[in-house]
This record gives structure tokens, sequence and C-alpha cells, in this order.
């Protein structure tokens, strides 16, 4: 592991380490990388098979912090995720049992499958970055991600993830199936199981928390958070959405195009960072009405329409 590295530098460490087992989702990986570096929670949907949880599984691995997996199934219970108070009748004492919550990256794997109470113990640690069990409240570790998969086409046994959940949740990541290059590559590497167990960190909490600084030092000028603005209130006057995008999606579109212009080697946000993440931050906050669900519309469409129809505003880091 280097020294000390810079943002580019780390940024770059991180997605060649994940590159040594995931083969071809490179899109993927950057979209992750930023969700780590602006602080948010990624939930990553798609199909089976596709290497949801062997992506996060690999950032996990090749960062150098306290990493925990939770199997989401119907018998787990919020303490599991929160914690829990233990009454010793002997001594007469309490004490605290940690849940999967507390480390600085959780993978809860396929979310949906557990109950609606289970989902809702993660809404103030995605939050706030704390957990309150029996009248206390506790800080989690920092760095702290969450890194949800799901499964958007298997309806049996699940329960759909509410909106003050989905809100919560920086991006929505889809994998997507491989080429057919990629997937003989696939089909070679897998040949001796080389999986993310196989690697090596290549970064630690403090250098991922510096980056998080880079981040936040990152110029976003009025100019481009008007145009931001001028997306997310499109959302919610548009003639096929039922419910547009939250004020928090402003912040987390915001975010993700300071993530972005980090990632590509800028210390300032331009519209393209903008454009770039404005479907990956917006599309799973946006609810569609009936009419154009019949119509089979889509976010992804609405967004980019609105895309098409708002002036680009003129900005530089100058």
């Amino acid at each position: 592991m280097q020294e000390k590295y810079s943002p580019g530098e780390l940024l770059s460490a991180i997605k060649e380490n994940i590159a040594k087992v995931i083969v071809g989702k490179g899109e993927a990986a950057d979209l992750l990388l930023i969700c780590l570096a602006c602080g948010g929670h990624a939930l990553i949907e798609d199909v089976p098979g596709l290497g949801k949880t062997s992506l996060a599984s690999a950032l996990a691995a090749s960062v150098d912090c306290s990493f925990r997996r939770i199997q989401c199934t119907p018998d787990v219970l919020p303490s599991d995720i929160t914690g829990f108070t233990m009454y010793h009748p002997v001594t007469g004492e309490e004490s605290f049992c940690q849940g999967a919550v507390m480390c600085n990256i959780l993978l809860a794997d396929e979310l949906n499958r557990t109950g609606p109470k289970t989902q809702s113990a993660l809404l103030q640690a995605m939050q706030e970055g704390a957990v309150t069990v029996d009248g206390v409240t506790s800080a989690l570790p920092r760095p702290f991600m969450v890194c949800a998969t799901q499964n958007p086409v298997e309806l049996t046994g699940t329960y759909p993830l509410p909106e003050a959940q989905i809100d919560r949740f920086l991006m929505r990541i889809n994998m997507g199936y491989p080429d057919k290059t990629d997937e003989m590559a696939i089909m070679e590497r897998n040949k001796k199981g080389k999986g993310p167990d196989a690697l090596s960190p290549v970064a630690s909490a403090e250098d991922v928390l510096a980056l998080q600084k880079a981040v936040d030092d990152v110029v976003c000028k009025n100019a481009v958070m008007s145009y931001i603005v001028e997306i997310v209130q499109r959302t919610r006057n548009h003639e096929s959405v039922a419910l547009g995008v939250s004020p928090r999606g402003a912040i987390a579109l915001m975010r993700a195009s300071m993530g972005h212009a980090l990632l590509s080697g800028r210390e300032y946000v331009l519209p393209d960072d903008v454009q770039a993440m404005a479907g990956h931050t917006l599309c799973h906050r946006v609810i569609l009405n009936n009419h154009a669900l019949t119509q089979n519309h889509s976010a992804k469409r609405i967004i980019s329409e609105i895309l098409r129809a708002i002036p680009v505003p003129v900005a530089s880091g100058s």
C-alpha cells in the first residue's frame, strides 16, 4: 500500500484493483467510486448473476476498512442491523451488542428480501451516520457506506423499498450484460475461481476520508447549482411525473457532479458533470403517473427530455 495518494491516484488505484476480479464494468466501478468519494450510498440493481455482490465486495476488499455483509432474508430483524442491549441477570448489568451496521462498509445483499421494519433500521444510519438503540445514539465509524443490492425483476418473496429508503441512496447503479469478449474473459478468470477474496487493499480509511475532503473542496458555482435546481424542479412539474425529485435529490446530483469532476481530474464542476450524473442520481427518485406507465415511459426518458430542454449554462473553473 502506498504511503500517500493524490485523489486521482487513489481513485485509479482502487479502480485498477477492482478490475483484477471484475471484468468490463468500468462505468459501474466509476459510479461506485464516486459514491465512496461523496460519502454516499449505492443501490446496485440488476438481474441475478451479473456481479452485483462481487462488485461491492471488490470495493470493500480494495479499501482497508471494516466490512460486514448481511444477507437480507425475511427473518432478519432490525436489531441485527442496529444492535441491541443485552441484560445479564447474574450481574444485573446491561451491555450493548453491536449490529451489522457498526462498520465502514456494509453490504446489504438482496435488501428487498427483508421486511419493511428491517429495511427501516437503515434509515437513520444512512442519513445521519448514527444509530439509536434504547434511547442511546451511537455514531458510526467514518467513512461509512452502504452498498445494497437487489433484483428488480423478481417479485416473489420481496418487499419493495419505500421511497424514504430509495431517496437515501446517492445512486442506483445498473450492471448490464457483458459483451462476448468480456464474457470470455470472465469465464477464463473463473477457471481458477478468482474472486474478491484474492484482492489486497490498496488504500486505507484515512485515504478515503482524505478523498471525501477533496470532493468537499471541488468548486460548484452558482450557475451550475442553478442548472441543477432547474432540472430538479422540472421533474416536479412534468406531465408524466406523479412525484418529482426532492431537495435531497438536488443535493445528491450536486455531490455526484463534484465527485465526477474529481474523477475527471478537475477541481470544479462543469455542466457536463451534471449531465453525466443526472440519470444515475435522479431516475430512482422519480415516480411516474399511471398514464405515463401505460405508455411505457421511463424515468430515464423523462430525465433525458428535461436535459435536452434546459439551456446549458456557460461554466468554467476560472
